[in-house]
């Protein structure tokens, strides 16, 4: 029996001919990840039980989420995170100012790349599967049992086939590929299954694209986010690593347990809104609902991409004075970019507050949480209640098209109705 992208790599990694849905293995681990909420746990583990790192150069500890520190307690945080990896030698620690938000980073440092099994203490550390390489999110213990033995106990996941049939046209983009995924099949139809994104329209889509549409398996309930290496992947990695990358193929009778399509031809921009992403509406069904707060920014949105189609539809015009719109590039590389294209000077100049490289407001942690009552439009990849702040506050989510309009008129808005269709501001932006 054939096998598909993620049972091929975990067949590989455990040593084995083949693996099957359900069944338990231990994999040999390529990389892991931790972040100043969760390594610090997995650090004291370590330290408590007095074991080494396995391997000094395969373990990455990334401020990101509180960081630069909003106070004494993320500060220490941090401070056990740094002193540990002086301590130990660990190559991949990085200061403040060479930082930022993990998922962006690690990619574009080359860390992680197809092939191989990446283990994440974060919730979001499917995103890497973009690059055709299996990865999920795991606990703090788990982390410290991954930094002391280089393996990773798993049960085999099911998976799903996402089929993506047609072109990607006018403001479409991944973000609304991976909302119609999962207002197709609810915030649990994943649990605990593979997320294989497949079809004709993957092929429009740039790495970092792809990466957005594997960041949000976790929303879907996902296991892991899975897309498979092609020559853009190659190419995206070749600039960025020495390791050699395995591009996998699933079989032709590959094995899934539903097969979802999605025709992103006919689809329109969306939104997730308040209290699930799976709630999900076409902008146009929005209209003119009032916001408080546009964060362009996260794990999910960020990336140099998503800065210039924000900064096209800012460009000559003023945020809204009743709301306030903060944008945050998420890696000193992606701020570098920004600045040198002169993205950071027209974010500036329309009134928005470019903050540092930071999780930030994604998660309620600082620059931009949310009081009572107050609407925040955000790129980022959740809106359950309380996630950016107040309970009684609402988050809801988008891509960042959508986010530049709406922080403009103040209101949600289709990019359509600010700046005319795609082609036409595309068209414009080159004169």
């Amino acid at each position: 029996m054939g096998m598909n992208l993620t049972e091929k790599i975990l067949a590989a990694h455990a040593g084995k001919k083949s693996v099957v849905p359900g069944e338990f293995i231990e994999a040999a681990v390529d990389f892991c990840m931790g972040n100043d909420i969760t390594a610090p746990i997995a650090i004291q583990t370590l330290e408590k039980y007095g074991l080494e790192p396995w391997d000094r150069e395969k373990i990455a500890l990334v401020p990101s989420h509180y960081a630069p520190a909003k106070d004494i307690k993320s500060a220490q945080m941090v401070k056990v995170m740094r002193e540990w990896a002086r301590k130990k030698n660990i190559k991949y620690f990085f200061e403040i100012g060479a930082s930022g938000v993990e998922h962006i980073l690690l990619p574009q440092k080359g860390l992680v790349v197809p092939g191989e099994v990446m283990i994440g203490a974060d919730s979001h550390s499917c995103t890497y599967g973009g690059l055709g390489l299996f990865s999920t999110g795991v606990g703090s213990t788990d982390l410290a049992a991954v930094m002391a033995t280089g393996m990773i106990w798993l049960k085999v996941p099911e998976s799903i086939k996402f089929n993506y049939t047609g072109r990607p046209s006018g403001w479409i983009t991944s973000k609304d590929m991976i909302l119609q995924a999962i207002a197709t099949i609810s915030v649990e139809g994943a649990n605990y299954m593979a997320m294989e994104h497949t079809g004709e329209a993957i092929k429009y889509l740039s790495v970092d694209s792809r990466l957005t549409l594997c960041n949000m398996a976790i929303e879907a309930g996902g296991k892991n986010g899975i897309v498979e290496a092609d020559e853009t992947t190659l190419d995206y990695v070749s600039k960025r690593s020495t390791k050699k990358p395995i591009a996998y193929k699933a079989d032709p009778d590959a094995k899934y347990i539903r097969t979802v399509d999605v025709d992103v031809a006919k689809m329109e921009p969306l939104v997730a809104c308040h209290p699930s992403p799976d709630n999900v509406k076409k902008v146009r069904e929005l209209k003119g609902l009032r916001m408080d707060q546009v964060f362009i920014g996260s794990c999910t949105n960020a990336r140099i991409e998503d800065l210039r189609i924000a900064a096209k539809i800012l460009k000559g015009r003023k945020v809204n004075p009743n709301l306030r719109c903060i944008v945050i590039p998420p890696t000193p590389e992606t701020y570098t970019d920004a600045l040198k294209e002169g993205l950071i000077e027209i974010f500036m100049e329309a009134g928005c507050t470019v903050n540092t490289s930071t999780c930030g407001p994604c998660l309620g942690g600082h620059t931009g949480v949310l009081g009572d009552g107050e609407r925040c439009l955000s790129t980022s990849n959740r809106n359950f209640i309380g996630r950016m702040g107040s309970v009684k506050s609402e988050v809801y989510l988008t891509s960042p098209a959508v986010a530049a309009a709406s922080a403009v008129t103040g209101t949600i808005s289709h990019p359509d109705d600010l700046v005319g269709s795609y082609e036409k501001h595309m068209a414009g932006a080159a004169r």
